[in-house]
């Protein structure tokens, strides 16, 4: 797989996903709409995707935003760009969702980042940061013993 065909699959599974934290049965909302002492904002979209991810509108929509820019970018032959991008944003977001202190874990009370998605974060952060710098951006042609990209 290229840079370019993980960037464009990624961007894709990120409009997805925070399309699907909006659908409820997927986004497993609490049935008495329970107030979260840890967020500020809650509202639609609020619960945990799959039962497991916290999650709510913000977050959602951060996820569509990603998703948008990675289609964008690969698009626009940015594909290593938005590798690298998502690298080191997911790999902050997957350190600050370790951190209680001062409620970063919700970035201040704004997007829920603790809990399964610190290890959600890494792995993306992890696959992303092997697509930006360390594989061929399209895929690669033989020349006469030598590899080269196309």
């Amino acid at each position: 797989m290229s840079a370019r065909q993980f960037g464009m699959v990624l961007g894709i599974v990120f409009i997805v996903v925070g399309i699907l934290g909006f659908v409820p049965g997927i986004n497993q909302m609490p049935h008495d709409h329970g107030h979260d002492p840890n967020l500020t904002v809650e509202g639609p979209g609020t619960g945990h995707l799959l039962g497991i991810f916290h999650v709510n509108v913000l977050h959602n929509l951060v996820h569509i935003l990603f998703g948008v820019i990675g289609v964008v970018m690969v698009r626009a032959g940015k594909a290593r760009d938005y590798c690298r991008f998502v690298a080191i944003a997911y790999g902050l977001l997957a350190i600050l969702g370790l951190i209680p202190t001062a409620n970063l874990n919700h970035t201040f009370g704004l997007i829920p980042i603790e809990g399964a998605d610190v290890a959600l974060h890494a792995l993306i952060a992890l696959a992303a940061a092997v697509f930006g710098w360390f594989v061929a951006v399209e895929g690669t042609t033989t020349t006469t013993g030598t590899t080269t990209t196309t």
